[in-house]
């Protein structure tokens, strides 16, 4: 665990430390970048969750939104489509569904291509919420990430991108 001398010191290189002179052959690497992505997501999930209600959604809300903005016009999927991307049960999503239908947001039409479907699409004011939100949101994480260079972003990408795919491909295996 080399530091330079005069960088600053967070929680997780004062429990790196702890841990190493505890148990010195173990590597806690993990801990430094592991450790310090879990605690920066819990920390700015408040701020975050925070700027979607202010707009009357949930962050799972929000995920529906975008999602079928982010598609494209028409800016409709099939339910199947949209919890595929959202990574939740069928039956999470028909709640999420339901309260949007209710606010508005979108609209289930039948399906032509398959009579057993449904269309989930979004309606005007769905477009223009979830416009509104993502700028919101992204103006939010740009000024987070301001504490970077533009080169320390595009090489902490890099590094994340290829880390998550390893994960990736690691979940794959048997």
């Amino acid at each position: 665990m080399s530091r330079q001398r005069n960088e600053a010191q967070d929680n997780i290189d004062r429990r790196r430390a702890q841990w190493t002179a505890e148990l010195p052959d173990l590597d806690t690497r993990g801990m430094a970048i592991l450790g310090r992505m879990r605690w920066i997501t819990l920390n700015l999930r408040p701020p975050i969750e925070a700027i979607f209600e202010k707009h009357g959604l949930d962050s799972g809300e929000f995920d529906v939104i975008a999602t079928l903005r982010r598609s494209g016009p028409p800016y409709c999927l099939r339910p199947t489509e949209l919890y595929c991307w959202l990574m939740i049960s069928s039956g999470g999503l028909t709640a999420r569904l339901a309260k949007l239908e209710k606010a508005g947001l979108i609209t289930r039409l039948p399906d032509p291509d398959d009579a057993r479907s449904t269309l989930v699409k979004l309606t005007p004011e769905g477009i223009d919420l979830a416009e509104r939100a993502f700028r919101e949101d992204m103006a939010f994480e740009s000024a987070v990430l301001d504490a970077l260079t533009p080169n320390e972003c595009a090489a902490l990408e890099t590094l994340l991108r290829k880390l998550a795919l390893d994960v990736l491909a690691r979940r794959s295996q048997p």
